[in-house]
């Protein structure tokens, strides 16, 4: 599918669109060129060539006229269209007079219906030389009618008398032609001249675009030391100056945010160290207080303080302990040490371990091993079953099965509880670092961190885990790990 989407990606780039664009203007440039070429061109050898029959026409007519008797009859005018005719020359002329309702003609198939009325109008009624190209059986003609301008003895008017020479055009279409082959001929080299010189300068302007292109795309896969090479001062010049410039700034804010980040995170790390050593002083004392209270050596206020002292005191040293492996997996310095274990009875040692196997459903098939971390996947299912337990509603299950992929076998894990479930707007967000879908309960025995360590270790095996609301209430965890854990460290017991 990569080819063909790429292929018309191409087709609708940037490059094809300037070209076309090149393209269409220097082809209407050329065929208007063309088309004004050839009406001047046609125009001019068609009046050439009326202007040249009038001509001929009203001479011959002038020279005949003196000849003719008036009034004339049939005889008179078959003789004045024998005199006119040119037979003998290279132009075919049909020629006609007429006189009243006399008629004679040098075709007897063309007849006084045949001659266009607008030009009889105008020979007839302004006694005036007229011309017009009329069409017979599908053949350009021209037709010239001229007036017998003699007067009558007796009245002095004009003699009525009219001649009519229709000749074919055909010189003057093959020369038409001619013209159309030639302004075609003309136009395509051009037009393919032009298409070459488009996708050349096309080229030559998305030459910088292309390595704009090319630096933002290493800009934006964290190569903040692109720069381009600025040539020249035009706009194209500028962008490069503006995108230098504002790949400058990217790479001063970057490195300014990594060492603020590392600061925070060394901050972290540090404090939660500096906290480890009071914190194991301070259980150890608590521990004691607990003896003595359990065995009643204290007054009952001063054991209700001490009970409340040594929650909150397990609450900050859990607190703690997470800080401390959020900063190894800030720092890069987690890693798996796996062991192939059967994952069932991993769960069930979990479980078991934390009192929880009675108040917990399971669905454990045997046989089931994978590569895992064996303390990292405890960490897993332990904060999700708690998390499940302690916001969810009874009955918690687990779920474990196995399914097989293009990629290999995966394990599955489901932890699902029956409570109200999670709001939509918590889902994308219930994986953040001290983030507590109630913000009511902003003392609550977690620290906010277990579920952000959770995804962590997930992904240190190339695992994936997603939060979702079941169909019939409640919310539902699902864990996927590879049969075989990648980047693995593995240790001998």
């Amino acid at each position: 599918m990569t080819g063909p989407l790429s292929r018309l990606r191409g087709l609708r780039g940037l490059r094809v669109r300037l070209a076309s664009a090149c393209l269409l203007v220097a082809a209407f440039a050329a065929l208007a060129t063309a088309a004004l070429t050839y009406r001047e061109a046609r125009t001019a050898m068609l009046q050439r060539a009326q202007d040249s029959v009038v001509r001929s026409v009203r001479d011959r007519v002038g020279a005949v006229a003196p000849s003719v008797p008036f009034p004339p009859d049939q005889a008179a005018l078959e003789r004045i269209v024998a005199l006119v005719d040119t037979r003998g020359n290279t132009d075919h002329w049909t020629v006609a007079a007429g006189y009243r309702d006399v008629w004679a003609t040098t075709d007897r198939r063309l007849t006084p219906q045949e001659i266009p009325s607008a030009l009889r109008t105008t020979v007839t009624d302004y006694v005036a030389t007229a011309f017009q190209r009329v069409d017979r059986k599908g053949e350009i003609w021209l037709a010239v009618g001229v007036p017998v301008t003699f007067a009558e003895p007796l009245t002095g008017i004009p003699s009525g008398v009219q001649v009519y020479v229709l000749t074919p055009m055909r010189a003057q279409v093959q020369e038409e032609a001619a013209l159309v082959r030639a302004a075609r001929n003309g136009a395509i080299p051009a037009v393919l001249l032009a298409l070459v010189l488009a996708l050349v300068v096309a080229g030559g302007v998305l030459r910088p675009v292309r390595a704009l292109q090319r630096a933002t795309r290493r800009l934006a896969q964290g190569r903040l030391d692109t720069r381009l090479q600025v040539k020249g001062g035009d706009e194209l010049a500028e962008l490069a100056r503006d995108f230098n410039h504002t790949a400058a700034a990217l790479e001063q804010h970057e490195a300014r945010l990594r060492m603020m980040e590392a600061r925070a995170r060394g901050f972290a790390a540090d404090v939660s160290h500096e906290l480890r050593t009071p914190l194991a002083a301070m259980a150890a004392v608590i521990d004691v207080l607990d003896e003595d209270a359990a065995a009643e050596q204290l007054d009952p206020d001063t054991a209700a303080a001490l009970r409340l002292v040594s929650a909150e005191t397990g609450k900050l040293t859990r607190l703690v302990d997470d800080l401390m492996e959020i900063s190894r997996f800030d720092a890069g310095a987690a890693a798996l040490h796996v062991d192939e274990l059967d994952v069932a009875e991993a769960v069930r040692r979990c479980l078991a371990a934390r009192a929880w196997s009675e108040v917990v459903s399971t669905d454990l098939p045997e046989g089931i091993r994978a590569e895992v971390d064996p303390r990292r996947f405890d960490v897993v299912v332990a904060n999700l079953v708690g998390n499940a337990l302690r916001h969810g509603a009874p009955p918690v299950e687990v779920g474990l099965g196995t399914e097989r992929r293009a990629d290999g076998v995966w394990i599955v894990l489901r932890v699902t509880d029956r409570g109200a479930g999670l709001a939509a707007d918590t889902l994308d967000r219930v994986f953040e670092r001290f983030f507590k879908a109630d913000s009511a309960r902003t003392r609550s025995a977690g620290s906010g961190l277990g579920m952000a360590i959770t995804l962590e270790n997930v992904r240190l095996h190339d695992g994936r885990i997603r939060a979702a609301n079941r169909a019939d209430g409640g919310a539902v965890f699902t864990v996927e790990l590879p049969r075989y854990a990648p980047n693995r460290v593995v240790e001998d017991a």
